[in-house]
């Protein structure tokens, strides 16, 4: 039986903007981009939450919830310095992590490098260091698979942790509503509630056939965490599926011309993070988004590696030029690779080391 913690930053992106700048504190914050040029709310603080504003909502939808709220723009390279920080926080306990983004982890504490017995234990030193060497808050939950300890870690927010007990992992699950649970989004929630399934004792009630009937490769998924089980192991090195880059336009583009060319310039963004990433893939995949927020995405793969920027910005175009404008002006546009080459001198990877003792106190 693993130990898992799942370590989540509490509102990240705004907690360092308030941390940085004492005159935020206390003030509903968004981080994100103006709502006079069309941005988007990347974080909020918790002052911003109470008016319901959240990430990916509207940045002027967030401002008409809240008049006074305060926009400020996001500073990513600030982030991820603070993220590797508390990596190495990570890194003297277990060397099993597995990053979901710059503010969100997972840690197999089965076997650990602090020797101590319980995950609880680890999961609160944590968390006393994180705060001591950033000045910044972070909830955790505890349990024995990774469905449970993420579910456990929003249960406290913000600065609070969690532990679900093997003993009273399935009666948890099954009080939870279906909307809470992590991995049932919200098309998946609403056909869930067309049927009949408002909460986990619902869920289990269906069988695993009727699932897959009804959600395809997921109804096994949804079947098992019914039940608490996820067996999924915590993967120290996680195999990047995609690269991309995309730009939002504070204008509508009108011109087909102008288009090919901002494609150019998000082609070399995207060739940037391919070296970065020491990678390369064989599907390209183009995404457009017209002014009334239709998106379309159309997808080419090809026998040899795509990651050369010429490359890239000819399959690009030659997609687009496929795309009927039909008179529509466009937002916004992407271009990601997948499919990704694992030769090794793109991509390098480690095998996550298995816990082989079985340690059931948390």
């Amino acid at each position: 039986m693993r130990k898992i913690i799942h370590v989540d930053m509490d509102a990240f992106y705004a907690s360092v903007e308030q941390r940085d700048n004492p005159t935020y504190r206390g003030q509903p914050l968004a981080v994100g981009g103006s709502p006079h040029q069309r941005g988007v709310v990347c974080a909020a603080s918790y002052e911003a939450r109470t008016y319901g504003i959240h990430s990916a909502m509207s940045s002027k939808v967030a401002l008409q919830r809240c008049p006074q709220l305060l926009f400020v723009p996001p500073r990513f390279e600030t982030y991820r310095v603070i993220s590797a920080q508390i990596r190495t926080i990570f890194e003297r306990h277990t060397d099993v992590i597995e990053p979901v983004a710059l503010d969100e982890a997972y840690l197999d504490v089965s076997e650990n490098k602090s020797g101590l017995p319980y995950a609880t234990t680890i999961a609160r030193e944590i968390r006393a260091a994180i705060f001591e060497e950033t000045g910044l808050t972070a909830s955790a939950g505890v349990s024995f698979n990774k469905f449970l300890a993420k579910m456990a870690s929003g249960i406290n927010k913000p600065n609070g942790q969690t532990v679900i007990l093997p003993a009273r992992a399935e009666a948890f699950v099954e009080t939870l509503p279906i909307e809470k649970f992590h991995g049932i989004g919200k098309v998946s929630a609403t056909k869930m509630h067309e049927l009949g399934i408002h909460t986990g004792a619902d869920l289990k009630q269906r069988s695993q056939r009727e699932l897959v009937q009804h959600f395809g490769k997921a109804g096994h998924h949804y079947f098992n965490i019914a039940r608490a089980q996820d067996d999924r192991a915590v993967e120290a090195n996680r195999i990047r599926k995609s690269v991309g880059a995309e730009t939002s336009y504070a204008q509508d583009l009108h011109n087909r011309a102008l288009m090919l060319h901002q494609l150019e310039t998000i082609a070399q963004t995207l060739y940037e993070r391919l070296e970065r990433h020491q990678t390369g893939g064989r599907t390209i995949t183009l995404k457009v988004k017209f002014a009334n927020y239709q998106q379309i995405t159309r997808s080419r793969t090809v026998m040899n590696i795509i990651c050369e920027v010429a490359t890239i910005v000819l399959l690009a175009q030659e997609l687009f030029e496929a795309v009927e404008l039909e008179g529509r002006s466009v937002r916004l546009l992407g271009i990601s690779l997948s499919n990704l080459v694992s030769e090794e001198r793109f991509v390098q990877t480690a095998t996550p080391k298995e816990s082989l003792v079985q340690l059931v106190l948390f």
